[in-house]
């Protein structure tokens, strides 16, 4: 495997550039492009929590070498970056792992990075998913978050980081697509539904909790409670403030207890 994918100094990245699909014989060489690019990111990205050999076999899963596993979408792509500077076979210097509505992973050799080639295996996946996908970045990671801004994504959701293996805060990042104004409508709908279960449950509960009150109904509302409930919610939703927060669940409690009547 070459140990220098950059070739010499003062080449251009992206002459002599291949992007095709990965191939299992790439599996040693991306999984060592992968733990190259972690180390050379941190702090920004936390170090991987999986050993070198379970990045191996990830990779090998990944690209059909092994039968699969681990959960991972049945139409997952993994294109690379392969740069042919002479004969025999070229050196992988950048990757893309892309399933139907998620770009799962992208990276570059780190003495690549900056110099257009993530912007062009960026540019491969919206081609490849004209219709938009979401992808996640670490809190931290501003690098990666103002490349992937600059590239026309967009922040639509924070999270404490308690679902991904690093345990730390993330943010997931849309491409809208080709017909932007749509995937975003039919996003809000998506949204829209799931907060409608979600104030019947609080109604319901709202209901419950007026069943087991000393004093129910408008006159038993608690407003040093309704104003940790804003702090608490204003943690997680700083787009909106504490302000508009307290007028969106004033709002919500006063419907909810009308309801309970």
């Amino acid at each position: 495997m070459p140990t220098d994918p950059t070739g010499p100094v003062g080449a251009d990245p992206l002459e002599d550039l291949v992007l095709r699909p990965a191939t299992v014989s790439d599996a040693d060489e991306l999984a060592a492009l992968f733990l190259a690019s972690r180390e050379a990111a941190f702090p920004a990205m936390p170090r991987p929590v999986h050993p070198p050999d379970e990045v191996r076999a990830w990779f090998g899963e990944v690209l059909g070498e092994r039968p699969r596993t681990l959960p991972m979408p049945a139409e997952r792509e993994t294109w690379v970056a392969e740069r042919r500077d002479g004969p025999g076979p070229g050196r992988l210097v950048g990757y893309a792992v892309v399933d139907p509505d998620w770009l799962d992973s992208l990276y570059v050799h780190p003495g690549l990075v900056g110099q257009g080639l993530g912007g062009l295996l960026l540019d491969l996946v919206k081609s490849l998913r004209p219709g938009g996908f979401g992808l996640w970045v670490f809190e931290t990671n501003r690098p990666a978050q103002a490349f992937y801004r600059r590239h026309g994504l967009h922040v639509v959701r924070r999270t404490d980081g308690s679902e991904n293996e690093e345990r730390a805060p993330d943010l997931e990042m849309a491409w809208f697509g080709t017909d932007p104004v749509g995937t975003v409508r039919r996003r809000i709908d998506e949204v829209d539904d799931r907060l409608a279960a979600l104030l019947d449950e609080r109604a319901a509960l709202t209901a419950a909790a007026q069943r087991l009150k000393p004093v129910s109904g408008h006159a038993g509302r608690d407003r040093r409670r309704e104003a940790e409930i804003v702090a608490r919610m204003s943690r997680v939703a700083e787009r909106l403030g504490p302000d508009r927060l307290a007028r969106i669940m004033d709002a919500v409690i006063t419907e909810s207890l009308d309801a309970a009547d």
